[in-house]
């Protein structure tokens, strides 16, 4: 019998089973449960067609205003009314208002909310970043989720694992997670990985940092995963000390060296360069010095995937005392209230402000179609987000680049799509 891969093993743990194989169903504990302004109303209501009075602990469910906050129009404060008067009456622990809430992907894993072995589910589909701690992270919708809250406990298949081992170092600091994320999807696709755990390991593990691994997590749901799974090493302990007062290190879990996975693959990060996914597929990948006559309107620096305080770190290394072009605006949303006051302790938000750059609230923004910096017709941008599907960030006839931050500072500077190689050189 083959040994177990690091997802089986999570499911067994949640499970209460000794082992739990691919293709098995089982009924599975919640440690975490994560709701949105604009999620946490469906749920409510779902609930509340079930006969659910209570969620299953008050400790263990999260809700966080990051979408469509501040409200946008009347339609986005109702939706954050409703999730508001759900929080309060269900006397959740975990309620996050905007303005002290940050994007929900980035915040939950700084408040300590998600540890290694954790089963954490999301009614979002970017929850799969957590699985970068070593927990099982998967989002899933309204109805499913009412039914996890309600009882507790929710009803999964163990997914098969493709196995991804990366290798070898960047050569250059200006590659990093969004890179690798973007490389894996050229390769095998929007489709590629439909309800399978991509479980990253190897030698080129060491050579990310953390950041790096929440944002390769976060993008392995673009290929179709389950769930995106990196083991809790000493750099994901260390990052975890003392912010979680459920438990100090979690359940630190490993899969075998005899696991039996569906497939194999390598990526090799040292032929990495920087990448740009262009319009309209995360998938559509291709080296961003091959795009140099390409013009942007715009230039966002944020959201779940790339809005930690080392994104901002490397774009202000590209971004040097370079101003803004002065046709292009540059949006800048950090990922939760803790970034954005290391910004201002480190000097990066006023080196921005001076560049010319707006720093807005630290939610979502244009990634989902809200503001700041939702697009016009024909508009074209470069954001370090997920996602670039036709009218997602505004008017359907916008065009969405995706890169990560230090393509977006030198496209910043440059007016156009550029490799910030050439920045720096």
């Amino acid at each position: 019998m083959a040994g177990s891969t690091l997802a089986e093993k999570l499911l067994a743990r949640a499970a209460g089973v000794p082992r739990a194989a691919a293709g098995e169903h089982h009924w599975c504990r919640v440690d975490m449960a994560l709701l949105t302004d604009p999620t946490a109303p469906q749920v409510a209501a779902a609930l509340e067609q079930a006969g659910a009075e209570r969620v299953f602990d008050a400790s263990r469910v999260a809700v966080f205003h990051d979408h469509f906050v501040p409200a946008k129009d009347a339609r986005a404060a109702e939706l954050a009314r409703a999730s508001r008067r759900f929080a309060l009456d269900q006397d959740l622990e975990h309620f996050y208002e905007v303005g002290r809430a940050g994007v929900c992907h980035v915040a939950l894993p700084e408040l300590g909310l998600v540890l290694p072995g954790d089963l954490v589910l999301g009614a979002d589909s970017h929850t799969t970043t957590h699985g970068a701690l070593g927990a099982f992270a998967t989002g899933m919708g309204a109805t499913d989720m009412a039914a996890a809250l309600a009882l507790g406990e929710t009803w999964l298949r163990v997914p098969e694992t493709v196995r991804v081992e990366l290798h070898g170092r960047p050569d250059s600091r200006l590659v990093g997670g969004k890179d690798v994320a973007l490389a894996l999807l050229g390769r095998i696709g929007v489709r590629g990985a439909i309800y399978q755990a991509l479980e990253f390991g190897g030698d080129g593990v060491s050579a990310l940092s953390l950041a790096d691994r929440f944002t390769i997590s976060n993008m392995s749901v673009e290929a179709g995963a389950k769930v995106g799974l990196f083991e809790a090493d000493d750099v994901a302990l260390e990052w975890l000390r003392g912010r979680s007062e459920r438990a100090p290190q979690g359940v630190v879990l490993h899969a075998d060296a005899d696991a039996g996975y569906t497939s194999r693959m390598s990526l090799d990060l040292s032929t990495l360069e920087p990448l740009v996914a262009e319009p309209h597929s995360p998938a559509n990948v291709r080296p961003a010095s091959e795009l140099g006559d390409v013009d942007v309107d715009q230039v966002l620096l944020g959201s779940c995937t790339n809005g930690r305080i080392e994104d901002f770190r490397l774009a202000l290394e590209v971004l040097g005392d370079c101003p803004v072009h002065p046709r292009v605006k540059l949006i800048v949303l950090p990922g939760s209230p803790g970034v954005l006051l290391a910004m201002i302790a480190e000097g990066l938000a006023e080196r921005l402000v001076e560049a010319g750059a707006v720093i807005g609230p630290c939610t979502c923004g244009p990634c989902i179609g809200a503001p700041p910096g939702v697009l016009a017709g024909d508009e074209v941008a470069l954001f370090t987000t997920n996602r670039n599907f036709p009218g997602r960030s505004g008017a359907l006839g916008s065009r969405v680049y995706l890169a990560g931050p230090a393509v977006a500072a030198a496209t910043a500077v440059r007016g156009k799509i550029t490799d910030p190689r050439e920045v720096l050189a």
